[in-house]
């Protein structure tokens, strides 16, 4: 059974249930599981997908809810009635060697529909063995927030506040959001920047008095079960092509942070390789050893303008030997000067698991209008940003 601590070391070691409603731990860390499990994927090979989310997600959740349920909670949420023709993630070859993983097959049309589907049925579940109630708290740059709220407003046990920065992200998500006919669903437009929103809703997670008041929990991908989920599609794709290489465009880490786990848990993967728009704070850090904030630049990739990625904390926490005092000063002087840097080792370290590459808004049309003309095939900004890296990496 995995047991998670958060990665700056405070309090005791938690069970799934327990990251599952808390989000974010207290002393402001992200739960992490305090080991990694290693699967056997060898028996799931040509296995359906809702066969590998069984298999790697069980060790995660074990010790917290039966198998046999868990697996309904699975086929409830992974089907043809949520997911279209009941395919998940299928893989589209654009060019020799070149895929991309259309993960747009959910009710929002977002990648995060995958994971957060999944997580509404988790809450839905624990919350009524329980019987409690809790209110969400999450912010989005765009698509985090309607997946969220379909995946949130058909439970009574759940009250969910979605903060978004106003102006900043596209007609199509601000209308998802906000003309959902629900009691529970509340939006709200914040002046500024995704990391505006989101740090405001890690201030309202620091307050201890608050939070208990307010049973607050997160949907945002600092809860591990958003992480656990996406995993999955990862594993996928390497059983059907072991060794594959992944190119995923990124702002917050959340979802090439799941890539990760995959690999550490035995998926066969290759290179891991992080996109980012020219919000470019993540292929600095990766270039140079140093994370640095500047002012975010909106873009035609918007779920991307970020400088606080909430994620990388994991993953420095689990490359750079699990210490988490050493975590919490790094982000500490973070948050006060907005920079941080590491050494030369501890950054050979760092790019021996992952690379990284940028793309500007220019490169990202020419792409757009190259894999269109010479194959007829629709990118999106985000998309276009990840097959540029891609086709750079080559």
């Amino acid at each position: 059974m995995v047991s998670y601590i958060s990665t700056r070391g405070g309090g005791k070691p938690k069970t799934f249930e327990e990251v599952l409603l808390e989000g974010l731990a207290p002393d402001g860390g992200l739960y992490i599981p305090e080991t990694w499990p290693h699967i056997d994927f060898k028996s799931l090979k040509k296995k359906s997908y809702n066969d590998i989310a069984e298999a790697v997600m069980f060790p995660f959740v074990e010790g917290s809810i039966d198998r046999k349920k868990f697996r309904a909670l699975i086929d409830e949420t992974y089907n043809e009635d949520l997911f279209e023709g009941g395919e998940i993630a299928p893989l589209k070859e654009i060019y020799p060697g070149v895929h991309v993983m259309e993960l747009f097959q959910g009710p929002t049309i977002a990648f995060k529909d995958v994971a957060l589907q999944f997580l509404g049925h988790l809450f839905d579940y624990f919350l009524h063995k329980k019987n409690e109630k809790i209110t969400i708290v999450g912010a989005t740059s765009g698509d985090t927030g309607s997946a969220a709220i379909e995946g949130c407003r058909h439970t009574d046990r759940v009250e969910i506040f979605i903060l978004y920065p106003h102006g900043r992200v596209s007609d199509v998500q601000r209308r998802q959001m906000t003309t959902v006919d629900a009691d529970n669903v509340h939006c709200v437009a914040v002046e500024g920047t995704f990391d505006d929103c989101q740090a405001l809703v890690k201030s309202m997670f620091s307050d201890e008095k608050f939070r208990k008041e307010m049973h607050l929990s997160a949907v945002n991908s600092i809860n591990w079960a958003r992480i656990m989920a996406q995993v999955v599609y990862y594993v996928q794709a390497s059983l059907q092509h072991p060794g594959i290489s992944f190119v995923v465009p990124t702002g917050n880490f959340g979802n090439v942070f799941a890539a990760h786990v995959a690999k550490k848990i035995g998926a066969p993967i290759g290179d891991l390789i992080v996109a980012t728009n020219r919000n470019d704070i993540l292929t600095r850090f990766f270039e140079g050893g140093e994370m640095k904030q500047e002012g975010v630049q909106p873009t035609i990739s918007p779920s991307m303008d970020i400088q606080v990625s909430s994620n990388f904390e994991r993953y420095l926490f689990d490359v750079l030997g699990r210490d988490g005092a050493k975590i919490s000063a790094m982000m500490e002087k973070f948050k006060a000067s907005g920079k941080f840097s590491i050494s030369n080792s501890e950054l050979q370290n760092v790019q021996s698991g992952f690379s990284a590459a940028r793309c500007d808004e220019d490169e990202t049309l020419a792409v757009m209008k190259r894999v269109y003309a010479e194959e007829g095939y629709m990118l999106d900004p985000h998309s276009a940003v990840g097959v540029s890296a891609a086709l750079k990496h080559g």
